[in-house]
């Protein structure tokens, strides 16, 4: 235990000494990009900067993207058209959650990364795929991080190697049957093998109901109580959601959106091991914090909704059993040798 805070500490020391190093070495950008931010009305001062190794120089400041620039409009949902940010950007195709101006980049909001943590890089892939996403006479909509932008204008980035696999969707949709689905990790893994190798995730609801020609789905991801965001000093539990409307008449998906809700420590535990007629069941009806992060309307083909769906839940290989009707082989071969091992120690 000693040397592992050991290592700790002395890894926490060269974090600290390589911030310290980059600061200074970006004085005059930072400098410049004070001045530049005073035609806004924006006065910035050393502390509202900082070097973030995932990013790079960040300004931080309330609402800054939107003093910087004032052609962005929040929707009642405070999302922005990406046909907006189309004009007022340029967007590179492989260079995910980054929208470039001269002075500075924009970025997708800080619930796209690692953990919804704000100093981690961007979970893979699902940016990349939304970037990408040809948008021709569909309506696309993303939730920036309103609060920061990145001032070293350049394609330099913290690379993170990660592969996740799509997941391939074969069904007629018209004939899925309306109910409710729930999803679990196998019960009989050690807590820490549900963090590595399920992305702490802890159950996967899915719903579908039919409302005349539509058909409606909606998931819900929750993690295990590890998993928590601390805004304003109280404690909430995210789970990742989506919702979509399937037309059976074209063969298409007409809407599909996705969000963030925010559970409270009594809401979650509520919640958590019910479904999406819990409202219905119990007396204690919930009502969560919910951030809204994209939403794409028009005709959406149903291979395109599986993938941004899969990347959306990345690293939950629960989405992989719904769509593929079995986990991944490798989590599969996975459990057994746990198993396997449990067996010999018992």
């Amino acid at each position: 235990m000693k040397e592992q805070q050991k290592i700790f500490e002395e890894y926490r020391k060269q974090q600290l000494e390589e911030q310290k190093e980059m600061m200074s070495k970006n004085s005059e950008l930072i400098e410049g990009f004070k001045t530049y931010c005073k035609n806004f009305g924006i006065v910035l001062s050393d502390n509202n900067f900082k070097y973030i190794q995932t990013i790079g120089i960040v300004a931080e400041h309330p609402d800054i993207i939107y003093k910087l620039n004032n052609a962005l409009e929040q929707d009642k949902e405070g999302l922005i058209d990406f046909a907006t940010l189309n004009e007022q950007f340029e967007i590179k195709k492989f260079v995910s959650g980054y929208l470039y101006s001269d002075k500075y980049m924009a970025m997708a909001h800080r619930y796209f990364r690692r953990g919804h943590n704000e100093y981690s890089n961007f979970s893979p892939r699902f940016t990349e795929i939304f970037w990408a996403f040809n948008h021709d006479e569909k309506e696309k909509y993303i939730a920036l991080d309103s609060n920061k932008v990145r001032i070293n204008v350049d394609d330099s980035m913290y690379m993170e190697f990660d592969t996740w696999y799509g997941a391939k969707f074969q069904e007629e949709i018209s004939t899925i049957e309306d109910g409710i689905v729930k999803l679990r990790p196998p019960l009989d893994l050690e807590p820490f093998h549900i963090d590595f190798f399920f992305g702490s995730t802890y159950s996967l609801d899915i719903k579908w109901y039919t409302k005349e020609n539509i058909k409606v789905f909606q998931s819900e991801e929750f993690k295990t109580d590890k998993v928590n965001i601390e805004l304003n000093g109280i404690p909430y539990y995210p789970a990742k959601y989506v919702h979509s409307e399937f037309d059976m008449e074209t063969g298409f998906f007409r809407h599909f959106d996705g969000a963030i809700h925010l559970y409270t420590e009594e809401e979650y535990y509520q919640r958590r091991d019910s479904d999406f007629n819990h409202d219905q069941k119990s007396n204690s009806h919930i009502k969560t914090k919910s951030r809204k992060l994209f939403k794409l309307n028009g005709e959406i083909e149903i291979k395109d909704w599986v993938d941004l769906t899969s990347h959306f839940m990345t690293g939950n290989p629960l989405i992989f059993e719904y769509f593929e009707g079995k986990l991944p082989d490798r989590i599969i071969d996975t459990v057994s040798k746990l198993r396997a091992s449990k067996e010999k120690e018992d």
